[in-house]
């Protein structure tokens, strides 16, 4: 998987990684099990501050998709990452909402966001069947 950041955008870099590594998972890129560079070696390798990565690790971690092992290193969560509870779809929903209102005041219309976001799903199937 090659990280790229962006390092005009106004979102943060660790976002960017942690959005990155979260879909090279959902792309079948990094598999259960699968080794993550250090968070030294991935600072080094990606030229950013070993905070910043250790941050997106850290966050990564809290939320099911890597274990960080003293001995081990860094891995994709063996047992996958877990499945989606009422929590975890109450958050989604607060998450979408203001994509929602700021695409409706945009005059971007329910089909024309459901087709947006269901372009997205088929991209992520698509990466899994071509793997």
């Amino acid at each position: 998987m090659i990280v790229q950041l962006d390092l005009e955008t106004d979102e943060p870099i660790y976002v960017q990684l942690k959005h990155q590594i979260i879909e090279g998972i959902a792309k079948k890129q990094l598999r259960p099990g699968d080794p993550l560079p250090s968070v030294r070696s991935m600072a080094s390798d990606i030229g950013i501050n070993l905070h910043t990565v250790n941050k997106a690790y850290q966050q990564l971690k809290q939320e099911g998709y890597i274990l960080i092992h003293r001995q081990k290193g860094v891995v994709i969560q063996p047992d996958g990452v877990p499945e989606a509870d009422e929590a975890y779809k109450d958050d989604l929903f607060k998450k979408l909402r203001p994509f929602i209102a700021d695409a409706v005041c945009r005059q971007i219309d329910e089909d024309e966001f459901i087709k947006c976001c269901s372009n997205i799903f088929a991209e992520f199937n698509q990466e899994e069947g071509e793997l």
